[in-house]
């Protein structure tokens, strides 16, 4: 119940842009990628690069641990509190307080595993990321739709560009910002040296 609830994110929260598009200054950021490791890895285990999450936070907020959307959601990762309460139920890690940057990372992180579990048909890690952001942004149902108008049209489904080609015929879905979103992590991600500080390219 916990899972189809997460995996159904309202559409107010789905289709609300981002608290802030500007990343922050490196040092600033500093103390968060203890946080980012530690979860990607817990979560995701240790095969998976942490910095594509604090890309996503980058995306998200702009690592700004104050943020508030317009329709409430919180944090470095913008959860809603409901979706929060929803995640906290999953896991006895996470901590009450969805302001503090670690349990808003840590929360944000397993949500994404509980996103990324239902990508497994997807062609590999890279477009499965793809699908697990999108979802993240609009919700699981408008990507689901997507697949479905590109399994009509003899496109590969198991890739995130089949989506985004179909996406201006899902109803009411705000395509371009979750298209706009996934691409902004993969840039941030290919900003970032080895150490998760952004370089100038």
């Amino acid at each position: 119940m916990v899972a189809m609830a997460l995996l159904n994110a309202t559409a107010a929260y789905a289709q609300t842009p981002p608290a802030s598009v500007q990343a922050p200054p490196p040092a600033a950021t500093d103390r968060l990628d203890d946080s980012f490791r530690k979860y990607s890895k817990r979560f995701f285990g240790p095969g998976v690069d942490w910095r594509i999450f604090k890309a996503q936070g980058m995306a998200e907020s702009g690592l700004n641990p104050d943020a508030v959307s317009r329709v409430g959601a919180r944090g470095i990762m913008q959860l809603m509190p409901s979706t929060w309460q929803d995640v906290r139920s999953m896991s006895a890690l996470i901590g009450e307080h969805i302001n503090d940057p670690e349990w808003n990372i840590a929360a944000g992180i397993l949500y994404d595993r509980t996103l990324w579990k239902s990508w497994s048909s997807a062609l590999d890690d890279e477009h499965r990321f793809q699908f697990t952001f999108g979802s993240y942004n609009a919700g699981m149902s408008y990507v689901q739709r997507a697949q479905k108008l590109a399994q009509e049209r003899a496109l590969d489904t198991r890739v995130w560009p089949s989506i985004a080609l179909v996406a201006p015929e899902v109803p009411k879905w705000r395509h371009e910002e979750t298209i706009t979103y996934v691409e902004r992590i993969l840039k941030f991600l290919e900003r970032m040296n080895a150490n998760g500080k952004l370089v100038k390219k």
